[in-house]
C-alpha cells in the first residue's frame, strides 16, 4: 500500500528519499484515480527497495499540489535526488508506466 504524503512527511518521505520516488496526486472522486490505485500497488510490490510509491491527496493537500502545478488528477511524479525528473498524467496503464520508471530505476 503506497504511503500517504502530506505537507508534513513530504520533505523526508520524498525530497530526501535515497530511492526513487512515483508519487501520485490523486483525489477519492476521481473515478480514474481510484483505477490507477491496483496498479500502484502493484508497481509497489515489484518494485520495492528500488521505488518508493506515494499518494498525495490533493484536496487535503492544496499547497503541494499547486507546489507542483498540479492541474489534473491523477498526476505522477517521479523525484529523483529532490526533483521531479517524470511528470505522467492520466490513467496509465502499467506496461507504459514502467518504460518511464525504467529510465529512473533498474528493473
Amino acid at each position: 500500500m503506497p504511503k500517504e504524503i502530506n505537507k508534513a512527511n513530504f520533505d523526508p518521505e520524498v525530497l530526501k528519499s535515497p530511492e526513487p520516488v512515483l508519487l501520485d496526486f490523486w483525489a477519492p472522486w476521481c473515478g480514474p484515480c481510484r483505477r490507477m490505485a491496483p496498479i500502484l500497488d502493484e508497481i509497489e510490490k515489484d518494485l520495492t527497495g528500488k521505488l518508493k510509491v506515494g499518494k498525495c491527496n490533493v484536496d487535503e493537500n492544496p499547497e503541494l499540489a499547486n507546489q507542483f502545478k498540479v492541474m489534473s488528477i491523477p498526476s505522477l511524479m517521479v523525484f529523483k535526488g529532490g526533483q521531479v525528473v517524470e511528470k505522467i498524467v492520466g490513467l496509465t496503464p502499467k506496461p507504459e508506466l514502467l518504460q518511464v520508471l525504467k529510465k529512473h530505476v533498474s528493473l
